[in-house]
């Protein structure tokens, strides 16, 4: 999610093992498209409705384990959806976002980013939504990494 000013709303998770800064999204429930999921998780974690989803720019599988020892994983897939700048109001409660790890949202700027020591999701978040905004949205989705 980019305003006009080239800025990102990152959710900050707040996982046992550590926080990590990551864009808003979340689990696509049973029925759902992934386009029906991002609508959805943008207006419960930052109070967006009736957004546009532009191109699917990057994809992402990352494994990690839970507290039990066991594995989980995920599949991600990464629209580019660009919105004025706002404040956000999720309509989720504050107990409904804890449960979901979310504990802040804060718009950065690219410069903010690269000179943070903050862990984000993707790990080189910093250098792809530089790339994003001086090349634009690629053809194909681009595999990130972790």
């Amino acid at each position: 999610m980019l305003d006009p000013d080239g800025r990102i709303l990152l959710v900050r998770f707040v996982f046992p093992a550590g926080d990590v800064w990551a864009t808003p999204g979340g689990g696509i429930d049973e029925g759902e498209t992934a386009e029906e999921a991002i609508r959805r998780e943008l207006s419960e974690e930052v109070g967006l409705e009736n957004v546009e989803l532009g191109s699917w720019i990057w994809v992402r599988e990352h494994v990690f384990p839970f507290l039990d020892g066991r594995w989980d994983g995920q599949a991600e897939q990464y629209f580019l959806v660009r919105t004025k700048h706002f404040e956000p109001a999720p309509r989720f409660t504050p107990e409904q976002l804890a449960a979901e790890y979310v504990g802040g949202l804060r718009w950065w700027t690219p410069a903010e980013l690269a000179a943070s020591a903050e862990l984000f999701a993707p790990r080189r978040l910093p250098e792809l939504l530089a790339a994003l905004l001086r090349d634009g949205p690629p053809e194909e989705p681009l595999d990130v990494g972790v």
